[in-house]
């Protein structure tokens, strides 16, 4: 048994296992940004669609839809945020 490789050469080349363990782990990252991503994504659009569904809205087709416009001018700034944060995190190496 080598003083170099304390498994006695069970896993094979210690460098080689060392990169594909690397790899692996830059795999595992990248899988969680994508699903810290699609989590943010999912959160805008279900705190928009919550707060569109909150409305109480009257009068006519026209006066609700302007009510449903000034709404979103409030909330859409907010998903937004979270959307290029995840944007951002998926974009990170």
């Amino acid at each position: 048994m080598s003083s170099e490789d304390p498994f006695g050469g069970l896993f094979g080349d210690p460098d080689e296992l060392r990169k594909r363990m690397a790899e692996f782990a830059e795999q595992m990252q990248g899988a969680q940004r994508v699903a810290w991503a699609d989590n943010a994504i999912k959160l805008a659009v279900d705190m928009t669609v919550a707060g569109l569904q909150r409305m109480n809205l009257q009068g006519n087709a026209e006066q609700q839809s302007r009510d449903l416009l000034q709404a979103m001018r409030l909330m859409f700034p907010e998903a937004v945020i979270l959307v290029r944060e995840a944007r951002e995190g998926f974009g990170t190496s």
